[in-house]
């Protein structure tokens, strides 16, 4: 007999929603990797005058694709919620590394220094609503907080811009 457990709409928001997600990837002894996702598939590499192949992009590359691909996710969702118009979001990112990290010298940082983005927003939605849209987007956005708490120097510019 399963036990029966009764709780207030607070008591449950309090309870983790743990979701699994899986993928596979392999690499063939180069440093192309391609990686498995239910239905989709996805090579990254390194460019050639790096010892690769150029079939993709490189793994940090991936990394801030996704910091822009998660960003117009949860602004899509949270903009949804919030009853927020807008025509879409153009993205512009870049990132700085300290190569001699992954090269192995110990006590220099692997991964990114800094990171930069500007979203270009168009909406014509008022200014405080905007800024209600982002700011919840931000503490949403799971690999933006991934980043931030990488202790990654992380620059985001949200900029709206009128319809034509």
């Amino acid at each position: 007999m399963a036990d029966n457990i009764v709780m207030t709409a607070e008591e449950a928001a309090d309870k983790p929603l743990i979701r699994r997600k899986q993928l596979s990837a392999r690499c063939d002894g180069g440093l192309a990797t391609t990686v498995s996702f239910s239905d989709h598939t996805f090579t990254f590499d390194e460019p050639s005058a790096h010892g690769g192949t150029d079939q993709g992009p490189t793994p940090l590359q991936g990394v801030l694709g996704a910091l822009c691909a998660c960003e117009a996710v949860t602004f899509g969702r949270t903009a949804r919620e919030m009853d927020f118009a807008y025509d879409g979001i153009d993205f512009e990112a870049e990132f700085t590394i300290d190569i001699r990290g992954r090269n192995g010298v110990r006590g220099v940082v692997p991964h990114f220094r800094t990171v930069r983005v500007e979203a270009w927003v168009t909406s014509d939605e008022d200014d405080a609503a905007f800024r209600a849209v982002t700011e919840e987007t931000e503490a949403r956005c799971p690999v933006l907080n991934l980043i931030k708490d990488a202790g990654v120097r992380l620059e985001f510019r949200w900029i709206k811009q009128a319809t034509v």
